[in-house]
């Protein structure tokens, strides 16, 4: 057996970990025989919280969980880190502004990505998961400046699940027959998930999502409306954010970057906007569809984008560069 790798989960002691942590302890992430030692961070107030968690895992009696820190202490946590989750954010309460959200997480992810500057492997791949997560992905980036920015990518693959079994359920097929969809830009309402390049698998053959799906009306409205919307519906139905969902994109997502993506696919993920050939601005964190291999993703090149496509785009675009000139004005860089 190899050695153990050192993943690092912050938030631990909320809904979404314990959600995720079982199912990265069991192998079902980076691998059924990649041992794991796993870095549990959050505030000090939660530490009893977290005790509870870490008797759980124990109790599970995992044969790849090698070893559990819990801590509230960055210097401990981001220690060597072969991977690094980040869950924790400041959560928006009622009445919040969005700017005052914004400024308590420019805080809490330059302080992260200076940390993971200091201690963690220059190899580390970093998932952002807290909110508004492409901008606190691109501050933890700018944090640390000796990794590199291809190491940092924020989670949408949780909008490009509910978009895939969208299509599913109005097919009437298993999600798995369902695949490139697209999620363009922001993690927000202004999100594009994308079925112009979606394939579906029916009666044995593969069609384009449009000739499957045979309304275009829905598929124009009301589907992408669903799928920017259901966080939201999520948290009017249960009064609190997704969690169990929330876990199983982090999983799909971190076993995408360790084992890539299956021929002939793609995902969509918030990756650095360097030089890509569509359009949107540098330097911003912004979802496109990529290929994964060798833990090193590739956006996908040369999708034909319409005019319908191309106002979404440039929509979320929009609202990334503002909040990401938001987030630097803060920062004072």
């Amino acid at each position: 057996m190899s050695e153990p790798i050192r993943v690092l989960v912050t938030g631990a002691a909320g809904q979404i970990a314990y959600s995720l942590l079982f199912s990265i302890a069991k192998g079902d992430v980076f691998g059924k025989d990649q041992p794991i030692a796993l870095l549990l961070l959050d505030i000090t107030p939660m530490l009893p919280v977290l005790d509870g968690v870490v008797m759980e895992l124990q109790d599970c009696a995992l044969p790849l969980l090698r070893e559990i820190i819990a801590t509230d202490k960055e210097d401990v946590a981001f220690k060597d880190l072969d991977a690094a989750i980040l869950v924790g954010s400041m959560p928006r309460r009622e009445g919040m502004e969005r700017k005052d959200l914004l400024k308590a997480n420019v805080a809490i992810f330059k302080s992260q990505g200076a940390a993971l500057e200091k201690y963690a492997k220059k190899t580390v791949k970093v998932l952002v998961v807290g909110n508004p997560a492409n901008t606190n992905c691109l501050i933890a980036a700018m944090s640390a400046p000796s990794i590199p920015k291809e190491n940092f990518s924020c989670l949408t693959r949780l909008d490009h699940n509910r978009a895939s079994s969208q299509l599913a359920m109005r097919c009437g097929i298993p999600a798995t027959h369902v695949k490139n969809v697209i999620i363009w830009g922001n993690h927000s309402s202004t999100q594009y998930p994308d079925v112009h390049h979606c394939l579906v698998n029916m009666s044995g053959g593969e069609l384009a999502c449009f000739d499957a799906v045979k309304d275009d009306a829905w598929l124009k409205g009301d589907f992408i409306a669903t799928v920017q919307q259901r966080g939201n519906a999520v948290i009017k139905a249960r009064k609190l954010s997704s969690a169990m969902s929330a876990a199983k994109a982090i999983c799909d997502h971190m076993r995408e970057i360790w084992s890539g993506t299956p021929e002939g696919e793609f995902t969509s993920m918030g990756v650095y906007s360097s030089g890509n050939s569509y359009g949107v601005a540098d330097d911003l964190i912004y979802s496109f569809p990529v290929q994964i291999k060798d833990k090193t993703w590739k956006i996908v090149d040369g999708l034909a984008i319409n005019d319908f496509s191309r106002l979404k785009m440039d929509a979320t675009a929009a609202e990334l560069m503002e909040e990401r000139d938001a987030a630097v004005y803060i920062l004072g860089v």
